[in-house]
């Protein structure tokens, strides 16, 4: 069994997040530049298998796509030609930049801390990890496919 690795995208920055090989928990890496952001993944993969990659999808209030797909739908592109082998599902990624921000708050962060964006960005891509293995959880994995 691989890790599933989830990416919070953004045009400057990604938050990553993996899990451990047997999918139970999640837990952050280092925030990578987007430019940098491919060579990355083929270097973790080169050291870890990797099952499924989980890209957040930004939506609106009203669950429609938000503008910000028309530079995630390229990366999405890229992503699924350099790695064929591996899924790629998107998984709503609604308001957790503010709840990363709160959970550091309430993590004790000073305010210098929080406002690193990195962190913040890595915070994101653990909530999406963890929302999509809570979710898998409820319905089963053959739900999501």
């Amino acid at each position: 069994m691989g890790r599933i690795l989830a990416i919070d995208y953004g045009r400057k920055r990604c938050g990553i997040a993996v899990t451990d090989i047997l999918q139970i928990s999640a837990n952050g890496l280092p925030t990578v530049r987007s430019c940098d952001l491919i060579p990355f993944l083929k270097e973790y993969c080169e050291k870890e298998s990797v099952d499924k990659f989980i890209v957040g999808e930004p939506k609106d209030l009203k669950g429609n796509p938000s503008e910000s797909m028309r530079y995630i739908t390229p990366f999405l592109n890229k992503l699924k030609k350099d790695f064929p082998d591996i899924p790629v599902e998107m998984y709503d990624e609604r308001f957790t930049s503010a709840i990363a921000h709160q959970e550091m708050i309430a993590a004790g962060f000073k305010k210098k801390d929080r406002q690193q964006k990195g962190k913040a960005d890595e915070m994101s891509a653990v909530l999406i990890l963890t929302s999509y293995l809570q979710s898998l959880s409820i319905r089963g994995p053959e739900d999501l496919g």
